[in-house]
């Protein structure tokens, strides 16, 4: 897939901001990884201080998918999210624009790599079906040095931010699809590639349906089960955490969905979500909890938010 072309457009002066923005990113890239996660530490407990709507939608969401935690339990829970966000903010940082050099230092382990090479086998393709975690791009990224991956994405609001990343993300993609490109994506997929997919926010689509995700009904898109029945791809859930301290980080590709795409479109969505509770579970502190989740909600329902 080509990298996007330069706009001169992009030079006017209503983008300098951005591109200051884009630049300390790039200079933030640079640090070496332990005194990049020490500063995202730093930066943690300052978002964890700040007042912020977004302490009242992860307390929301927590409270509504913990509901066996004590008050304290979520609490602390939400505080060791907001800590999260600080690190997630270099890890993208290191994701869109971490030399190769800093990429092949970062300490990784990547488990079922078979599973991968077992539909490939079979002249299948593969949807790698994962979730919104704070490292998600960084992971990618990580992955991509064992296997070839595209992913898809939605455009975003800055046109300089859009370049840049696009062209970043190209660097170590095969190609970025954009959300609504559904041909493109099923023809990747019929043609044996392997897309990264991360179906678990409220798109407020026509094609959302209601879920139980953590007990609680969430709209869902059914895309997974419609890429995988127009393409004949594989689902195969893609788990990665942070590991404590600089240890680096733990990625395992699980076994195919089977069988998966059933005629049920309802059924498999739920199964999607299943998946993906599992990975929350395995590092809470980790998901996007910031997101609202939940703000669609069936007829009747009260806001969450």
């Amino acid at each position: 897939m080509p990298r996007p072309p330069f706009a001169r457009t992009l030079l006017a002066p209503q983008h300098w901001p951005a591109w200051l923005g884009a630049g300390v990113i790039w200079l933030i890239a640079r640090l070496p990884r332990p005194l990049l996660m020490g500063l995202g530490r730093l930066l943690g407990q300052l978002v964890q201080r700040v007042p912020s709507p977004r302490r009242h939608v992860a307390e929301a969401n927590i409270a509504l998918c913990f509901p066996e935690l004590s008050k304290a339990e979520q609490a602390a829970l939400v505080d060791a999210h907001l800590r999260d966000i600080g690190l997630m903010m270099m890890e993208f940082a290191l994701g869109w624009m971490g030399s190769e050099r800093a990429i092949a230092n970062v300490p990784v382990t990547i488990e079922g790599l078979e599973h991968l090479e077992a539909a490939r086998a079979q002249g299948k393709g593969v949807l790698l079906v994962g979730g919104h975690f704070s490292h998600l791009e960084l992971c990618a990224r990580l992955v991509s040095q064992r296997i070839r991956i595209s992913g898809m994405y939605r455009k975003m609001d800055s046109a300089v931010f859009e370049w840049v990343v696009l062209r970043a993300r190209l660097d170590y993609a095969e190609a970025m699809f954009d959300k609504d490109d559904i041909r493109g994506t099923v023809k990747y997929l019929r043609n044996g590639g392997t897309l990264w997919y991360a179906p678990d926010q409220d798109m407020r689509s026509k094609d959302n349906v209601f879920v139980p995700f953590f007990g609680v009904p969430a709209a869902t898109i059914t895309a997974t089960h419609h890429l995988a029945r127009l393409s004949g791809a594989q689902v195969i859930p893609f788990h990665h955490r942070r590991l404590p301290g600089n240890a680096g980080y733990a990625l395992r590709l699980g076994a195919p969905l089977a069988p998966f795409p059933t005629a049920d479109a309802l059924d498999d969505t739920a199964r999607v979500n299943s998946c993906i509770e599992q990975m929350v579970r395995a590092a809470p502190e980790q998901y996007l909890w910031v997101h609202k989740r939940f703000k669609t909600r069936p007829e009747g329902s009260p806001s969450i938010y």
